[in-house]
């Protein structure tokens, strides 16, 4: 039978596809005060992102219990020696592996079941999970050589983004070595990518017209790529010109669209632009 694959709901991955392929995900949760929400599951995007702007209160996000895991594990091995392959966010931005980690011992059956820290966020984790639901449909794919095939993957993946504002970012505490940034961002959009889990700058420019042609240069600086997203948060017209103009470099319909997810966008707040990308 074939490796089943599970990740959480900071990968991104557009619902269509996710079932299209299989793709089990896990939602973390987003905390309006008393309230609570599932990602992308109890409150829509928009929704999110209307409250977000309009509330005084910042939202909190926390990860999974293991016992939400434990609970998509035994469904997938059914008891069965059948395989699950699960790769989550960065285990530096969420306590979600560790939950995912600690769901294995809570789960009866032969199954076999591999958790992987992937050091990604966003469609980037997003890009690697949907390859390896694609090799886990292969006939002779075995977790061992899947684990192995991601491992590689994870090397070649990255996401940089446009931020408006890294005020949400810095009051959700996860800015990481982008913090020598504050200080100069009055008037400035910063870019940043994620270096061994963590957010690190990368440059930053006037407006955001600027951080997308830096997106689309940083893109077309690589030598071959095998996957590719764009991703916004409260701007799909942005996005639009940023993906036509990346059709030129990548086949157009292969490029990937989505919307960062509630609790990616706790930390990111609107306006943001996201390129993901996994380098052949």
């Amino acid at each position: 039978m074939a490796v089943k694959i599970v990740t959480d709901s900071t990968s991104d991955i557009p619902v269509e596809v996710a079932e299209s392929l299989g793709i089990t995900i896990i939602p973390l949760t987003i905390l309006f005060g008393q309230e609570t929400f599932r990602d992308r599951v109890d409150m829509s995007t928009e929704e999110f992102y209307r409250r977000l702007v309009r509330e005084n209160v910042l939202p909190t996000t926390t990860q999974p219990a293991p016992g939400v895991f434990a609970e998509a594990y035994e469904k997938l091995i059914g008891g069965t020696s059948d395989e699950v392959l699960t790769i989550v966010l960065s285990g530096r931005l969420s306590g979600t592996y560790t939950s995912a980690m600690n769901a294995i011992d809570m789960v009866n059956g032969n199954g076999r079941i591999e958790v992987i820290d992937s050091k990604l966020a966003a469609m980037s984790l997003g890009l690697v999970v949907v390859a390896a639901a694609k090799l886990a449909q292969q006939k002779d794919m075995t977790l061992r050589r899947l684990t192995e095939e991601v491992r590689h993957r994870l090397k070649c993946a990255n996401i940089i983004v446009a931020f408006d504002t890294m005020k949400y970012l810095a009051k959700g505490g996860r800015i990481g070595k982008a913090q020598g940034l504050l200080g100069s961002l009055l008037s400035v959009k910063p870019v940043l990518t994620l270096r061994d889990g963590e957010v690190a700058p990368l440059t930053r420019l006037r407006t955001m017209k600027l951080a997308s042609d830096y997106l689309y240069n940083y893109v077309a600086s690589m030598k071959k790529i095998e996957a590719l997203a764009v991703e916004y948060a409260t701007t799909p017209h942005e996005a639009d010109v940023l993906a036509m103009r990346l059709g030129a470099l990548f086949p157009h319909e292969q490029i990937l669209r989505s919307t960062v997810s509630p609790v990616l966008g706790t930390y990111m707040g609107p306006n943001v632009l996201a390129v993901s990308f996994i380098e052949a």
